[in-house]
Formats: C-alpha cells, sequence, structure tokens
C-alpha cells in the first residue's frame, strides 16, 4: 500500500511500558516520555515535509497523570501550522491500562520542527490545507503560538 493514501499530516505510536523505562516508584520517566515525544514528532514532520527534520523548540510538557508500567502508551500527533520551513507538531498523550480498559489523558503539547538539508539549511515546506473545522481552528492556534514563540505576543 502507499503512503499517499494516508494522511502524512498525522501520526499515531503506540508503545507498551516496559520496567526499563521506570524510575524507582513504578512510574515511566518523565524524560523517556519527552524521547518518544521528539522521535513522534520528529516522523510526523519529517513524513509531511519529505525532508530530515530538527526540533527548534517544545511547549509547555505538563505531565499531568503518572504512567504506570505495564501501561500502553498512545502518542497522537498532527500538523498544526505550517510556515515556510518551520512546522507545529501537536501532541496528545494518553496511556491505557490495558487489564482494565481504563483510558487517561496524560499530557499535550507542541514540538516545533525545521526542514532542513544535509548542511543544515532550513529548507521549505509543503503549505498545510485545514480541511474541517479541527484543522482549521488548530491552524489558527496555531498562528496564535507562533507569533507568542517569534514576537511575545499575539497578532490576532
Amino acid at each position: 500500500m502507499e503512503l499517499s493514501s494516508f494522511d502524512k499530516s498525522k501520526l499515531t505510536m503506540s508503545i507498551l511500558m516496559t520496567p526499563d523505562k521506570a524510575n524507582f516508584s513504578g512510574n515511566v520517566h518523565g524524560g523517556e516520555i519527552l524521547k518518544y515525544l521528539d522521535q513522534v514528532a520528529y516522523a510526523c514532520a519529517s513524513r509531511y515535509c519529505g525532508n530530515y527534520v530538527v526540533t527548534i523548540s517544545v511547549d509547555r510538557v505538563i505531565f499531568s497523570h503518572p504512567i504506570k508500567v505495564g501501561t500502553l502508551v498512545t502518542f497522537l500527533a498532527s500538523i498544526n501550522y505550517t510556515g515556510k520551513t518551520s512546522m507545529e507538531v501537536g501532541m496528545k498523550v494518553i496511556s491505557e491500562d490495558i487489564q482494565k480498559g481504563i483510558v487517561t489523558d496524560t499530557n499535550s503539547c507542541f514540538f516545533t520542527m525545521v526542514s532542513v538539508d544535509a548542511d543544515g539549511k532550513p529548507l521549505p515546506i509543503p503549505q498545510l490545507d485545514p480541511k474541517n473545522e479541527i484543522e482549521k481552528r488548530r491552524m489558527h492556534d496555531g498562528k496564535i503560538r507562533r507569533d507568542i514563540r517569534l514576537h511575545g505576543v499575539s497578532k490576532l
């Protein structure tokens, strides 16, 4: 099956949290989740633009609920906003107790990724074309966050 039949602006990845990812209290290290967030952001952004990408910023990662060993963690990523060479990847993390069937929204955050060539010079990326109201809202909100990151204020 060719990837073009998929929406290249979205990516879902699930990982079972094993004991090697835990701290002494049996919860998954926050750094492990951050590592996965960066990998998912990279995969989503790189697939979307077809180039190598680098992480430029991470906005507000708050760990709302601990994640226990044995939990299935799903990372939901989408391209929310595109500039000339950069894009915002919005991510939601949910954890699932697969034995009890309990799903918990553990955190969300935004990564800014930039498309670069082999020398690290920024490359242009395809512009996002939002198709529905949710995607349009994400695009609008992503532009506001970009303005705040760049200028400290929003240009509504």
